[in-house]
C-alpha cells in the first residue's frame, strides 16, 4: 500500500463534500444501521454494530465523497447498501479475519462494501475479492479517496 494521502488533502476532500468535525446525524445513521441489522438477520447471518461503527456512520452518513479522477466512483457512508447474500459474505470474511465486521458504507460505481472490524481496521468487500483499506478511519478515508487498497489476505488469522 502506498503512503496515505496528506491529511490536509483528505480533510479538504471531506470538507468540500459537506463533512465537518463534530458532525453527527444520529437519527439517519441509526435508521440505516438498524436496517442492516434487520437485513442480515433475515439472511441468517446476524451482524451487530458497536460504538465505533455508530460514531463513523453518524459522522459521514448522507454525504457523497466522489473519488477524484475516477469517473463514477463515490464513497457513501451508508450501511444499508448491499445485495442478497452479502451478510454471508461478510460473515465469511469476518471468520477469515478473526474479527467481527459491520458495513459502514459502500463505493458507488464499483458497489463494494466498506466494512469496519473490531480492531478499528477498514476493509472493502468487492466482487473481485476483499481488500484492506487501513488501520483506522483516517487511513481508510485516504485509501477511498485515492483508490489505493491492498489484498486483505495478509490480515487473515
Amino acid at each position: 500500500m502506498r503512503p496515505p494521502a496528506p491529511a490536509e488533502d483528505v480533510d479538504l476532500w471531506l470538507r468540500t463534500n459537506g463533512w465537518f468535525p463534530g458532525r453527527e446525524e444520529t437519527a439517519e445513521a441509526d435508521r440505516r444501521v438498524q436496517w442492516r441489522v434487520d437485513s442480515s438477520a433475515r439472511q441468517g447471518f446476524p451482524l451487530r454494530p458497536w460504538d465505533e461503527v455508530l460514531r463513523f456512520v453518524r459522522s459521514y452518513v448522507s454525504l457523497d465523497f466522489p473519488v477524484p479522477k475516477s469517473g463514477d466512483r463515490v464513497f457513501r457512508a451508508d450501511p444499508s447498501f448491499g445485495y442478497e447474500g452479502d451478510a454471508e459474505d461478510i460473515a465469511e470474511l469476518a471468520e477469515l479475519l478473526g474479527q467481527d465486521l459491520f458495513p459502514v458504507g459502500y463505493e458507488a460505481g464499483e458497489n463494494g462494501i466498506v466494512l469496519l472490524d473490531g480492531l478499528g481496521r477498514f476493509f472493502y468487500l468487492h466482487h473481485t475479492g476483499p481488500y484492506y483499506l487501513g488501520a483506522n478511519a483516517a487511513q481508510a478515508l485516504s485509501s477511498l479517496m485515492t483508490g489505493d487498497q491492498d489484498d486483505a489476505d495478509d490480515y487473515y488469522v
